[in-house]
């Protein structure tokens, strides 16, 4: 016997009470083996739920067996997690995303160009359910099924940010004194709606292919993570982003 539920939606001790704690309770008579909990993205559940949940596992632990899901395990009661064995998972590599993007694209006859379909591998970060949730939303959008599905498309419904424009906010950073690069980066944020945090994404992912003195590249870094553990805890936005600035013109002193 097997009881499945998503932990972000049924999250609240109730759920645990009720549900998991009767399905736990009742003994098998007529089949041999263990029953099978699943709790798929439990990093959702309240702390009071997962406290409920632990006391559970204690005491039908004879019976039934537990498997718990979750996207950031850090999420979870350390108590709850010492009394599992811990899997983890790495991305789906880039090969396997993308031999399964194919088969949907000629299954759903799309028509999707070769720049839009290296965008898609790329943001989706090893995650398959978020590439075919883009490509899917991305098909909604069009106006007719046969219009083609272009890179800034798939940019544009996930709302990050185009490299194009993270590489024109930088190359004025790196050559235009300080009020052009922050009226730059001011003006990317305002009309195409540019977060902070993405662009500094966008900025490490370029500076990395630079050829840079490890003390160049050790300042940046630092000074960029300075700056997002900053906006993280509410920082003043214009601040945040002339210290952006100021970090990359700084660290880039040192190659001189």
């Amino acid at each position: 016997m097997v009881l499945e539920l998503n932990a972000s939606d049924d999250r609240g001790i109730d759920v645990v009470r009720n549900q998991i704690k009767n399905f736990a309770s009742t003994m098998q008579i007529f089949s041999k083996g263990f029953k099978l909990i699943i709790l798929d993205e439990a990093d959702a559940m309240t702390s009071v739920a997962q406290n409920s949940l632990r006391r559970i596992i204690e005491k039908y632990t004879k019976n039934t067996r537990f498997c718990i899901l979750a996207n950031y395990s850090h999420k979870l009661n350390p108590a709850l997690i010492s009394r599992c064995t811990r899997f983890r998972f790495q991305p789906i590599g880039e090969s396997a995303i993308q031999e399964r993007l194919k088969n949907v694209i000629i299954k759903e006859n799309l028509n999707i160009n070769e720049d839009a379909e290296k965008a898609l591998l790329k943001l989706s970060n090893g995650d398959m359910r978020r590439a075919l949730n883009v490509l899917q939303a991305v098909k909604a959008s069009l106006d007719h099924d046969n219009d083609e599905i272009d890179q800034d498309m798939i940019y544009e419904c996930i709302g990050a940010p185009h490299p194009q424009d993270i590489e024109t906010a930088l190359d004025s950073i790196l050559k235009d004194d300080w009020t052009t690069s922050f009226l730059t980066l001011d003006q990317y944020k305002r009309t195409k709606g540019l977060a902070l945090i993405d662009m500094i994404l966008g900025f490490v992912e370029i500076l990395n292919n630079y050829q840079l003195k490890p003390k160049t590249r050790i300042e940046i870094l630092k000074g960029l993570s300075e700056v997002e553990y900053g906006i993280s805890k509410g920082g003043n936005e214009k601040i945040q982003t002339s210290t952006i600035i100021g970090v990359i013109k700084d660290a880039l002193e040192f190659e001189k």
